[in-house]
């Protein structure tokens, strides 16, 4: 029933992880071979930063999983919550609608000559 799904690798582990070495399976982490963080890349080495990237669909889907995966674990998988998550997606709702309402907003400046 789910062979079809199996070729594009939904619902399978990632190809880099090994139950042996790596243990339980961690959905908010990579196991792929470790790089230097974006932060600590000098501005000559960038393309090739750049270039030992994947910009598959597949590889972006992963990488918004595992971060959707950090959040979780992070703000709502936890002993003792607190409003964070509520006030994030406060923040967001408000970013969006003022984003939206951008093009009639603009024109309300206040001007000191008319």
């Amino acid at each position: 029933m789910f062979e079809k799904f199996s070729y594009f690798g939904i619902g399978e582990y990632p190809p880099e992880y090994v139950r042996k070495v790596h243990g339980p399976y961690d959905p908010s982490r990579y196991y792929g071979k470790p790089d230097m963080p974006l932060a600590q890349v000098k501005l000559s080495e960038l393309p090739a930063w750049f270039g030992r990237r994947s910009f598959h669909p597949f590889a972006i889907g992963r990488a918004l999983s595992r971060a959707y995966w950090r959040w979780q674990r992070k703000y709502i998988h936890v002993r003792y919550g607190t409003a964070a998550p509520l006030l994030q997606f406060v923040v967001a709702v408000s970013a969006f609608s003022y984003l939206l309402t951008y093009k009639s907003l603009r024109h309300h400046n206040h001007a000191k000559y008319h």
